[in-house]
């Protein structure tokens, strides 16, 4: 029975994790697989929950962080040859960059029969300057040429990692989108649509704007929050807006809310592990422009709440949160960055402007403020979309049929 181990960075509220346990619980009986990952950062929510759901229990590494440490680093990649030693993969799948640094030289130094790895997304651009830019460049052609398979989540970030930065050769890349289990944001979206609204004192007539994810540089919250600013403003239209995540840039951006004239409320009431009621089941958040409410492991819910979905990125892989988004049949709002132009379907169930483009932002998320009828017809289409383009199976299916290959 071939062997697989699978070493992800850490386990978060994305993409990386849903796809590691999808891979590791449902892949056909003929595949061992044993799934390992660094430990938490303090500042993103546990995601254990996603594992608990399909029954997996990764092995931790407290070794393997995020961080570049070259002393923890060399702990990690001598406790990861000695999973290979013991373990005996036939082959080494890593995602994203810590442990595709690290786990791609261990397994090419152990002698690992085939080495895959899976960009989530790069740090190419947006993320450092030209020098440290140039150097993560070059330490990833190295990686890849110690690589078997390369597999690329979009065509779009195959197309950036082939032609554009010059990795590796595209004989060598894989192109396998992400894949989850969306039934639930189909599932009862009138109750929680309710609950979502009563949670957050949101008026029948208000119109919900939310943005889900890290709340780090790369994802431009400042952007999201000026366009919705600008929206507020100039709409005339009773405009909500919702900023569901953590991190690093949490306390800056409550700044800078205050700064653009937005009144915010933190919902005093959400607990972090799921929604409340108040006092006596009533709703205590005060109506306010911005709400920053942590991470909501109850995304379905939030989709259900609001009526746009918004992206600012810089850059990005394949996003999460947009796939969430027309699932649940709403209507999205983004930049046109990395594989997003993959993920949705421009014109028909997103409004797509250049990087940085507030003005290209502001008019689209004006149009669906301003039109019901457009925001109704667009979420529409976005089911039809993802169902089967996303669905975990099709990733099990794709990613099985690659390691057969590879094996023979």
């Amino acid at each position: 029975m071939p062997r697989i181990l699978r070493i992800l960075n850490r386990f978060n509220l994305g993409g990386p994790t849903h796809n590691a346990a999808y891979l590791s619980r449902y892949l056909p009986s003929e595949f061992e697989t044993l799934l390992v990952g660094g430990s938490q950062e303090a500042t993103e929510a546990a995601s254990q929950h996603i594992l608990d759901k399909v029954g997996v229990t990764p092995l931790i590494l407290p070794e393997l962080q995020r961080e570049v440490a070259p002393w923890r680093d060399r702990d990690a990649y001598r406790r990861i040859r000695q999973l290979i030693r013991e373990f005996k993969p036939d082959i080494v799948h890593t995602h994203a960059a810590k442990a595709g640094a690290v786990g791609r030289m261990a397994a090419a130094d152990a002698g690992v029969k085939a080495i895959v790895h899976t960009f989530h997304g790069h740090v190419f651009h947006s993320y450092f300057g030209p020098l440290r830019t140039a150097l993560y460049k070059n330490i990833e052609r190295y990686l890849a040429r110690r690589s078997t398979r390369i597999i690329a989540i979009s065509d779009m970030q195959k197309q950036e990692l082939v032609e554009q930065h010059r990795i590796c050769k595209a004989d060598k890349v894989s192109v396998i989108p992400l894949g989850f289990d969306l039934s639930r944001f189909q599932e009862d979206q009138q109750a929680k649509r309710t609950l979502f609204r009563k949670v957050y004192g949101l008026a029948d007539d208000e119109i919900a704007i939310g943005i889900v994810g890290r709340l780090v540089p790369i994802k431009n919250h400042d952007l999201f929050l000026q366009v919705v600013a600008d929206v507020a403003r100039e709409s005339g239209k009773p405009v909500r807006a919702f900023v569901v995540g953590d991190g690093e840039e949490r306390e800056r951006l409550e700044q800078r809310a205050e700064a653009l004239g937005l009144s915010r409320a933190s919902g005093p009431f959400f607990n972090g592990h799921g929604f409340g009621h108040g006092v006596n089941g009533k709703a205590m958040v005060p109506r306010a422009t911005v709400t920053f409410t942590s991470w909501i492991k109850e995304v379905d819910v939030v989709n259900a709440g609001v009526d746009i979905v918004m992206l600012t990125s810089l850059n990005e892989g394949t996003p999460v949160s947009l796939i969430e988004a027309q699932a649940a049949n709403r209507p999205v709002v983004s930049t046109r960055v990395g594989g997003i132009e993959n993920v949705v379907l421009p014109e028909r169930t997103a409004l797509l402007s250049a990087s940085g483009d507030a003005a290209g932002l502001r008019d689209h998320l004006m149009r669906l403020v301003n039109d019901a009828e457009l925001r109704t017809r667009m979420g529409r289409g976005g089911w039809e979309h993802v169902r089967e383009r996303y669905h975990y199976t099709r990733l099990v299916n794709d990613t099985a049929e690659l390691y057969r290959s590879l094996l023979n």
